[in-house]
């Protein structure tokens, strides 16, 4: 069993930004999972696999991985630009560099 440490992506859903600073270390098992006969529902033996342990900082999750000898793998995922800011009345703009076509 080794552990992933990566930052959250924002949800496609919503514009929010909240709790993007932190740094997510999560278990990942090497058992497969069984299918339970009586709901259909997946389940496995290791209960590692449910935690997702939080830090402020990349280098406080790779010490803590270290101090526990968790074998670990950090994933740097690629930044995002962000969303353009604009307001509702450059939608309507005479100057626009973008044909609207609705």
């Amino acid at each position: 069993m080794y552990a992933k440490i990566y930052r959250p992506e924002p949800s496609a859903m919503t514009s929010g930004r909240a709790h993007l600073d932190q740094w997510i270390l999560e278990f990942t098992s090497n058992t497969p999972t069984m299918i339970d006969p009586l709901t259909g529902n997946a389940r496995s033996i290791d209960t590692r696999e449910q935690l997702d342990m939080k830090f402020v900082t990349l280098e406080s999750a790779v010490a803590y991985a270290k101090a526990n000898n968790i074998p670990h793998r950090i994933i740097n995922a690629p930044t995002s630009r962000g969303r353009i800011r604009r307001s509702y009345a450059d939608n309507f703009a005479y100057d626009r560099k973008l044909p609207w076509t609705h």
